[in-house]
């Protein structure tokens, strides 16, 4: 294990030239970011992920049923041996042959075993009252951590003035500030891996969709769109990429951990320009269909950044009938998405 530490940790990766760890260690005058700091992050994410669940249950739990979220989720499908087994251990959209078999087998007809499925890939699904406490946990640490990095951040001359973070790098002074704010965020995406099994994903933005609020939805996700793409390939490139790619090459000149970091930033950059071409794609399509009177045009929440979701009542819509008389699937899917990529946010 120390070997493997000492070849992961290898000074002549991470720093500088003529830089060494011993150079850093802390003294009475000044205190230098350790790599042992990092490790404060584990049981502080486990802490955090404990405070989530106390928040989800006494806080967001709350207030979603103040908004009268429901708390019940869709609808489940009759016990069934036989159709379970199908879908647990051969496949949850079954195609048309397999249906006219299980019909035989069952004596149902093809409508109802269409039925069972969606209804039993469904049942699978979280409630919106579980989706909305999970959004409004991240919503609230997220404006937490903003908050609080706007608030010591605008003291920073390096905010201002980015060649400062270069000046005299890596003998720069770790402030308390600033050290709490990188532990913080860290612990919080570590408890992220804690529950990335169980979660939903699902944006801030959301908790106004779960809860009927469409104009609030809206104009939040306009100005989400305005802002990301201002910061995204504004601020970001003129920003923070000049600043790593040029003023540290002038001030500190490039090194091996130099290169991965920057050619990071770089695929991010890529990231940031697929994820805006989204959104403007989202808003053409709500202009588009509003100027045709099919569809309010800043009704934006058919989101295709998102996963594939269907609701409850999508079991409620007659599947489709092929002309052999038999129920047929739409689109190849049994209309379990038909004619939407987001049925949920109808």
């Amino acid at each position: 294990m120390a070997g493997i530490l000492a070849w992961f940790w290898n000074e002549r990766f991470w720093l500088p030239h003529n830089v060494t760890w011993a150079d850093l260690k802390n003294t009475d005058e000044a205190t230098f970011p350790q790599a042992e700091d990092l490790y404060l992050a584990f049981p502080l994410a486990f802490c955090i992920f404990m405070v989530r669940l106390i928040f989800e249950r006494f806080i967001a739990k709350p207030c979603a049923l103040g908004l009268k979220i429901q708390a019940n989720g869709p609808q489940k499908a009759q016990p069934n041996a036989i159709l379970e087994k199908v879908f647990t251990a051969i496949t949850k959209h079954p195609d048309e042959k397999r249906l006219e078999g299980l019909s035989k087998q069952l004596d149902w007809d093809v409508r109802t075993i269409q039925r069972w499925f969606r209804q039993r890939r469904n049942q699978e699904k979280p409630s919106t009252l579980t989706k909305f406490c999970e959004s409004m946990w991240k919503f609230t640490f997220y404006l937490y951590i903003f908050s609080y990095g706007v608030r010591f951040l605008k003291k920073a001359p390096w905010l201002w003035e980015t060649r400062h973070c270069w000046y005299s790098y890596p003998y720069q002074i770790l402030t308390s500030d600033l050290h709490y704010y990188y532990i913080m965020e860290l612990a919080f995406y570590w408890s992220l891996m804690f529950s990335q099994f169980t979660d939903i994903k699902r944006k801030a933005t959301k908790m106004a969709n779960y809860a009927k609020c469409q104009r609030l939805c809206d104009l939040l996700f306009v100005m989400f769109g305005l802002l990301f793409i201002s910061t995204r390939l504004g601020l970001y490139p003129i920003w923070i990429l000049n600043t790593t790619l040029f003023e540290s090459w002038e001030i500190v000149g490039p090194y091996p951990s130099w290169w991965i970091f920057n050619l990071l930033l770089l695929l991010l950059q890529l990231l940031h320009c697929f994820w805006s071409y989204l959104i403007i794609r989202i808003t053409c399509r709500a202009i588009a269909k509003g100027k045709a009177g099919k569809w309010n045009p800043l009704h934006v929440s058919k989101d295709d950044r998102s996963d594939i979701e269907t609701s409850s009542d999508e079991e409620d819509s007659p599947p489709s009938t092929s002309k052999s008389g038999h129920n047929s699937t739409t689109n190849g899917t049994n209309g379990y998405l038909s004619g939407g990529v987001y049925s949920e946010e109808h």
